[in-house]
């Protein structure tokens, strides 16, 4: 008796790891989880996508989640790998006697670096991160099917860490843009790992949600935290690029900070949001206008503002040239005023590590 449930358990254990490897690798292979037999299937929710490529259609229609490797599959052929090639510096001792002795006469060595890209149009329009191209004299795209072309530059967009290129192919896939604006990143404990910036984040049903671009690190390492340009935003800066061949932004002319309860306090202000003033550019248009430091900016355009970050934002979505309405706390005194939009002037490159 002993040894028959020794040879039951023991059956039992195997199907059990049976069934959890199928389970987890091969989901499909149970069936459809309807009544009678079959695994549960877990429902997503999936974001609304712009028109795709049939195969991505009718993954974009399916709301059951059949493991990971269907939302590669379908985001696969969109994902690029992108080599960017810059002109090589001399050696500062290639002069020296000495070091040409030893080491001969060695001409620059061309640096090249590797990144990833999204195709996000049958056109050949590509998006990546600036910093991936950056300084580039040649940029070559290897598509997933093992096809290479040399891209263009269509334009960069420093300040989100975007550009945009264009490649002569035919054939193209294209993955539909999730809908989902400055420094508005998506963090994902996905692995994002040397190479990836420029690269694509889907969701479970391969649906583009975001454009890979850094990760937290205090050791150079993976540790598990990423962030990715969000799909809207690189979608606004795509249209952008394409239409105008920069991205416009408002731009007003002032140093903003955070509204404290100190300060509020301190200065008796009828107003517990806002954002303070603390600096004026002079000739901009916010002096143009009347504005002081120390004014508070309680909203823009109709737009309410509580932080620097919705100031930000507020400002870059206005039209330049436009006209903009401020409301304004200058101590007890509420006042509007009203100012002529600027285009925001090109910022700085920054340096990230790839």
């Amino acid at each position: 008796m002993r040894r028959l449930w020794l040879i039951f358990s023991q059956a039992a254990t195997v199907a059990l790891a049976v069934l959890f490897v199928v389970s987890t690798l091969k989901p499909q292979w149970l069936g459809s989880g309807s009544p009678g037999g079959g695994a549960d299937v877990i429902a997503v929710r999936t974001a609304p996508a712009l028109p795709a490529a049939p195969a991505a259609s009718a993954m974009a229609g399916s709301s059951v989640f059949t493991g990971y490797h269907t939302a590669a599959r379908a985001a696969s052929p969109a994902v690029v790998s992108v080599m960017a090639s810059r002109a090589g510096q001399r050696n500062p001792h290639a002069q020296d006697p000495t070091y040409r002795f030893f080491f001969g006469d060695r001409p620059p060595q061309a640096q090249v670096g590797v990144g990833s890209g999204v195709i996000v149009s049958s056109q050949g329009i590509l998006l990546t991160n600036n910093h991936v191209i950056e300084g580039a004299s040649d940029i070559d795209v290897r598509l997933s099917d093992g096809r290479e072309a040399r891209a263009e530059i269509v334009g960069t967009d420093p300040e989100t860490d975007l550009a945009v290129l264009r490649v002569r192919l035919d054939h193209l896939g294209r993955n539909g843009l999730g809908l989902s604006t400055f420094e508005n990143f998506i963090q994902t404990d996905a692995a994002i790992n040397p190479g990836n910036s420029g690269g694509a984040l889907v969701d479970a049903q391969g649906h583009l949600v975001g454009i890979n671009t850094a990760i937290f690190s205090r050791s150079g390492g993976s540790m598990g935290i990423g962030f990715a340009i969000p799909v809207d935003v690189a979608q606004q800066v795509m249209e952008g690029l394409l239409r105008d061949g920069q991205v416009r932004r408002g731009w007003i002319g002032v140093e903003p900070r955070d509204l404290t309860p100190e300060f509020v306090e301190n200065f008796r202000l009828p107003v517990r949001e806002g954002v303070l003033i603390t600096g004026v550019l002079q000739d901009g248009p916010a002096s143009r206008a009347g504005l002081k430091p120390g004014d508070v900016v309680v909203s823009i355009a109709g737009q309410p503002v509580a932080n620097t970050g919705q100031l930000l934002n507020a400002v870059a979505a206005l039209t330049p040239g436009s006209v903009a309405t401020l409301a304004v706390q200058r101590g007890a005194e509420a006042l509007t005023l009203k100012l002529t939009v600027a285009q925001r002037p090109r910022a700085p490159a920054v340096v990230r590590r790839r």
